[in-house]
């Protein structure tokens, strides 16, 4: 995928200088934000509830973060994860792993306390992964 992706952000919300950011070419085809994230490589989906959060939390991911994510549920799938909290940088999803469905995100100013519940693994998705396997 060679265009980013860009959240539209909420009227009045300031952006967050320290997130990655997702930036995107207007669609003069008038494709929806979750039609859009539907066709993210990976074959990844994002409940409707973790897009609202996305936009909320003002949480950008550029495309090889994408990638990060999608390859990071792979490894959970072939290890046998069900519900897995992964990792990208500051950056924190539930994903439901049978379905590779984003359920929730999170960024650290949104993790309140820090506990993670109903979950069966847990996947860091480190920046090597995405550049071994692309390269």
């Amino acid at each position: 995928m060679s265009d980013p992706l860009r959240i539209n952000q909420l009227q009045g919300a300031q952006p967050n200088p320290s997130t990655p950011s997702i930036q995107s070419k207007a669609n003069s085809t008038g494709t929806s934000f979750s039609e859009i994230l539907d066709q993210v490589q990976g074959g990844l989906k994002f409940s409707n509830h973790a897009q609202k959060r996305l936009e909320y939390r003002q949480i950008n991911l550029t495309d090889d973060g994408l990638q990060r994510l999608a390859q990071a549920v792979d490894k959970a799938e072939k290890k046998g994860g069900k519900e897995s909290l992964v990792l990208v940088d500051d950056l924190a999803f539930i994903v439901n792993i049978k379905e590779r469905t984003v359920i929730t995100a999170l960024d650290s100013q949104s993790r309140g306390q820090g506990v993670f519940t109903q979950i069966d693994s847990v996947v860091f998705a480190d920046p090597s992964d995405s550049k071994t396997k692309s390269a």
